[in-house]
C-alpha cells in the first residue's frame, strides 16, 4: 500500500522540477490581465455601438486637463453621416477656430473616441479608466494618465442625442 503512495509522490515531485519557468513577473501578469480586460470591454462596447448604426448624433465633450480653456470645453460636437459637421463652444455657441479643430480631431466622433481608447491600451497606458453607456455602447468617460501629476486628460461625454436625418 505504501509503495503506490511513494511512487505517486516521486512522480509529483519530478513533474514540479520540470515545470516551465515563467517569463513574466507577477506584476506584468496582472498588467496583461488588466489590459486584456480593458480591450475586451472596448471590443464589446464598440460592437454594441456599431450594431446601432447611428450616423447622426450630437454630444457634449468636456476635458479636464492642463491645457487651454477652449480645449477643456464644454464643446458641442455634431456628427452627420458619420462625419463631424461642427464643434462649438457650449457656453458661447461660437464655432472653434481651425487650429483647435485639428487638435480635437481624435475626439470628434464616437468611432474616434474608441480609437483613442484603443491607442491608450496599445501603448500600455497604466492609468486608463473608461465608462460606457450600457444601452448604446459609446464611451461616457475616458481618463488617461494622471491629472494630478500634470500628465493626464479626463474626458466626459454627456448629453448624447441621436439626430434625425436631414
Amino acid at each position: 500500500m505504501r509503495l503506490p503512495i511513494a511512487i505517486g509522490a516521486i512522480l509529483v515531485a519530478s513533474v514540479s522540477f520540470n515545470a516551465p519557468v515563467m517569463s513574466a513577473t507577477p506584476t506584468q501578469g496582472v498588467q496583461t490581465e488588466i489590459a486584456t480586460s480593458k480591450l475586451r470591454q472596448l471590443t464589446i462596447n464598440r460592437q454594441l455601438w456599431n450594431r446601432q448604426k447611428i450616423n447622426n448624433y450630437r454630444y457634449q465633450l468636456s476635458n479636464d486637463c492642463f491645457c487651454i480653456s477652449e480645449f477643456r470645453g464644454p464643446l458641442i460636437i455634431e456628427v452627420r453621416n458619420g462625419r463631424t459637421t461642427s464643434i462649438t463652444n457650449a457656453n458661447t455657441g461660437k464655432p472653434l477656430n481651425s487650429e483647435l479643430l485639428r487638435e480635437l480631431r481624435q475626439y470628434s466622433t464616437i468611432p474616434k473616441l474608441f480609437n483613442l481608447i484603443q491607442n491608450a491600451i496599445n501603448r500600455g497606458e497604466s492609468e486608463l479608466t473608461v465608462g460606457y453607456n450600457p444601452r448604446l455602447g459609446y464611451p461616457t468617460q475616458i481618463n488617461i494618465g494622471n491629472l494630478a501629476a500634470d500628465a493626464g486628460i479626463f474626458t466626459r461625454i454627456s448629453n448624447f442625442e441621436i439626430l434625425q436625418k436631414r
